[in-house]
């Protein structure tokens, strides 16, 4: 197999820090392993012999397509200004590729202007990549070359938005008529942050209870969740840690009421009446993990983050 170039930097610390551990220097050589990870590495130690790994999977190039290694070896348009109203975030797999083109044309088909739709697919077969480039020259497929987490699939998308607007939407969502303007229109209000079609309430960060169109949420349900870019940016990545989806429209959604810190706490607002139809046996932003310690893990990251915050959460049914 062969072997990762290390930029030479990134060996010299390597060596440095073999050498303040062998003179017992351990703050220096904590330094250096934080130097070193900076960089993108890990250090591996094997006795007094190291070795150096990158610290996350490597891109991949094949056909002329870059398949990505991580969410942050996407080449980013934050810093650019934005060039249209809205992007549209689609996160697939080869076998929900259907959805993804059923979207597509309801998208273009009720608002095909000012819009762009960015596709994240998992390690693609080289056939879907081909008849996705050919939609539309305003749908561009971001492929990986590895499983990546739920929070970095989504941060994959947005670090490709140059809408002013950012929406994440679940594929197996149907489009039947104009989503787009009603969520622009959403927020033009300042006092809101994130909006949706559906959304939950809770009290304690703990239980999370689904409510009508009609009533103010404290969170918007991951099945179509927008954003203005802007926060995105300020505000984001999303957390990573998140590797999957449970919980973490939830995370996303108070991050963006908190805002920053010269903002007051904003409102999460849904959006009656948007034309939008659901497949339920295919729907799957926010849905619930087969693995419990998944859920725990994700619960727990919610609550360290925003336990005791009383302002974002949902008064008490008990108050009068």
């Amino acid at each position: 197999m062969t072997r990762p170039y290390v930029p030479q930097p990134v060996l010299d610390a390597a060596h440095g820090r073999s050498a303040a551990r062998a003179a017992r220097d351990w703050a220096l050589a904590d330094q250096l392993r934080d130097q070193i990870e900076a960089a993108g590495w890990r250090v591996i130690d094997s006795g007094v012999d190291f070795r150096l790994e990158p610290a996350v999977p490597a891109d991949r190039v094949e056909d002329g397509r870059v398949l990505y290694g991580h969410s942050s070896a996407v080449p980013s348009r934050l810093d650019e200004a934005s060039s249209m109203a809205l992007t549209v975030v689609l996160v697939t797999t080869d076998a929900n590729v259907d959805l993804v083109e059923r979207s597509v044309a309801g998208l273009m088909q009720h608002h095909g202007s000012d819009l762009e739709i960015v596709v994240i697919m998992e390690d693609p077969a080289l056939e879907l990549w081909a008849s996705f480039v050919s939609l539309t020259p305003r749908v561009e497929l971001v492929g990986t070359s590895t499983q990546l987490g739920a929070a970095a699939l989504l941060n994959c998308g947005l670090r490709r938005a140059s809408g002013a607007v950012v929406a994440f939407m679940d594929p197996a969502l149907v489009v039947t008529g104009d989503v787009v303007k009603p969520m622009l229109a959403a927020l033009e209000d300042p006092g809101s942050a994130v909006v949706g079609r559906s959304g939950a309430r809770t009290e304690d960060f703990r239980t999370f209870d689904p409510v009508g169109p009609e009533s103010d949420p404290t969170v918007i349900d991951g099945a179509l969740l927008a954003f203005r870019r802007e926060d995105g940016r300020a505000l984001g990545p999303l957390d990573e840690d998140f590797t999957d989806s449970y919980l973490l429209d939830a995370w996303w959604s108070l991050v963006l009421r908190d805002g920053r810190d010269d903002q007051l706490v904003r409102q999460a607002r849904t959006i009656p009446g948007l034309p939008l139809l659901h497949d339920d046996g295919r729907l799957s932003a926010g849905g619930a993990v087969a693995d419990r310690r998944a859920r725990k893990r994700n619960q727990y990251r919610l609550l360290d983050r925003f336990r005791g915050r009383s302002d974002l959460a949902a008064p008490s049914t008990s108050e009068s």
